[in-house]
């Protein structure tokens, strides 16, 4: 459960966590925007060495521990009209970075699993990097084209407010979020997840460590439509959803199947935007079956 550290030659310096037998096959965990290696439950962890693999978790850049990137974030008006400072990174210099902590592990081939921004990065791996990549699930997240997967409105409004100043204002601020983007048909474990923005709050380093965000939404933004690179996927795919989604509409993992030659389309009714308790298991089965039987179909 301890924290280890590698530089990407060139690049930012990552902080990962490895989990289960290091003779098992690698299944690696890459979290959505803003979030860290903790943002994975450990239930879900559990499920996946239980079931024989090598779990391996990563801060993305601008994230957790990892190294917050020199270079200005982007101001609102850019992110609103999509236009990220020129030389920003984008998915490609993250799948990057997850390419070079595999060959940091001597991992060869992987099990991908990515959520939301997480999973733009896995299908970026799994895209330019085949060798790599022995199976890639990809949950709530979206191709990159403009009419598919947006967030609703209202969930706009309140990615919009004033980021939290303290800790008690950061938990609030993620509870309420979760009561909007959460699986109302599987309801959240509201002290377990108090704690765990508490904790998020104290790892990353408050206030200045929320400083990254902008910086991966531009990194999705400099990305664009991805449907094109998407159809050079070779790896057996399954691809999730939950249809009450309203950070990622559930058009984004509809069209990412349809991109992706031979994927799996499975959309969970009452899933929103959250692993949360109730949804774990199935997704550790769809996953693992998809692991041990390498074809969706």
């Amino acid at each position: 459960m301890s924290d280890s550290f590698f530089q990407v030659p060139g690049g930012p310096r990552i902080c990962y966590r490895v989990d289960g037998p290091a003779s098992a096959e690698p299944l690696v965990l890459i979290a959505g925007l803003g979030l860290d290696l903790t943002s994975w439950p450990q239930s879900m962890v559990d499920g996946f060495t239980g079931a024989g693999f090598r779990v391996i978790r990563f801060d993305n850049r601008d994230a957790g521990c990892s190294s917050r990137i020199d270079a200005p974030p982007p101001g609102r008006l850019r992110q609103l009209f999509a236009r990220p400072h020129p030389g920003a990174y984008d998915l490609g210099d993250m799948a990057a970075d997850t390419v070079g902590l595999l060959d940091h592990l001597g991992a060869g081939r992987a099990h991908l699993v990515g959520m939301s921004m997480g999973g733009m990065i896995a299908q970026t791996v799994a895209a330019r990097h085949p060798d790599r990549v022995a199976t890639l699930t990809s949950i709530f997240s979206t191709t990159g084209h403009r009419r598919v997967g947006q967030p609703a409105r209202s969930t706009l409004v309140r990615m919009a407010r004033r980021p939290a100043r303290t800790v008690d204002e950061s938990v609030r601020a993620h509870l309420a979020m979760l009561r909007h983007i959460g699986s109302a048909g599987f309801p959240p474990d509201d002290d377990g997840e108090r704690a765990w923005a508490a904790g998020l709050w104290e790892r990353t380093g408050g206030r200045a460590g929320r400083q990254g965000i902008p910086r991966q939404i531009s990194a999705i933004q400099a990305s664009g439509d991805r449907t094109a690179e998407l159809a050079r996927i070779t790896a057996p795919t399954l691809v999730i959803h939950g249809d009450t989604d309203r950070m990622v509409h559930p058009s984004g993992g509809r069209a990412t199947a349809r991109a992706i030659p031979g994927a799996r389309y499975v959309e969970i009714t009452g899933m929103g935007h959250h692993l949360s308790p109730g949804v774990v298991d199935r997704l550790v089965r769809l996953t693992t079956d998809l692991a041990l039987q390498g074809d969706p179909r």
